[in-house]
Formats: structure tokens, C-alpha cells, sequence
């Protein structure tokens, strides 16, 4: 399997999961807010987005014009945010606490029309 097809339906299951997961418990999102004040929570998240980044970006740095720079910038997203997460971690949380809630799930409804599109992509369920 070509690494482009695996990544899209990597990052296409996880938007649409994560939608799922969320949109069925709308206080996870609070809890996760309030669990981004854990010290060993944040490392451990922000650890785990570096390592998802770090490996999307060893594997795919494809800079074409298609939806294999989608790809990449999903890649470089993760990486970015653990970095981010790892090197300023209270600035983040002060950041997360004053998003209104209406704006995260407006985020997660386009997280779901994202994932249906990677995975449209990649499995060429409607062809364009």
C-alpha cells in the first residue's frame, strides 16, 4: 500500500473517530481542558503529538500541489502543536480556557467533513 493511501485513511478514521468521541460526550472536551492542567497529562499528550508528527513528517514531506500536501500539513500540524504544548504549556492552557465551546465543536464538525473527505480520497468511494 502506497504510504499517501495509508496516511489519508490514518488521518481520516482519526477526525471522524475523534468527532464521534466527542460529539457523543460533549464533556470530554471539559474534561480534557481540565486534564491540560496535569503536568504529566500535557507531557504525555504532547509527547504523543510529537511522535505522531515527527513520524507522518520521516515518512511523508511531499510539497505537490494535490492531497498529498494535506497530508503533510497534518504531519507538520502534530509535530508543531506537540512542540508547542511540550515548550509553552501554560500559555496553552490559558489559551484553551478562554475558546468558547461553540467555536471547538463548529472545529469538530469540520474535523468530520475532513475525515470524510481523506477518506473519500483515499478509499474512491464518489469519484470528482
Amino acid at each position: 500500500m502506497d504510504i499517501s493511501v495509508f496516511l489519508l485513511k490514518f488521518w481520516g478514521w482519526y477526525c471522524i473517530i475523534f468527532f464521534f468521541v466527542l460529539s457523543f460526550n460533549p464533556k470530554r472536551v471539559k474534561q480534557i481542558v481540565d486534564n491540560l492542567q496535569d503536568a504529566r497529562f500535557l507531557i504525555i499528550l504532547s509527547l504523543f503529538a510529537i511522535i505522531i508528527g515527527l513520524l507522518n513528517v520521516l515518512v511523508h514531506n511531499v510539497w505537490e500541489a494535490n492531497i498529498k500536501l494535506l497530508i503533510t500539513l497534518f504531519g507538520w500540524l502534530a509535530l508543531i502543536k506537540g512542540i508547542v504544548l511540550f515548550t509553552f504549556p501554560k500559555q496553552m492552557i490559558n489559551l484553551l480556557k478562554q475558546t468558547n465551546l461553540k467555536f471547538i465543536q463548529a472545529l469538530y464538525m469540520m474535523l468530520f467533513f475532513l475525515g470524510l473527505f481523506l477518506l473519500n480520497e483515499a478509499y474512491g468511494i464518489v469519484p470528482f
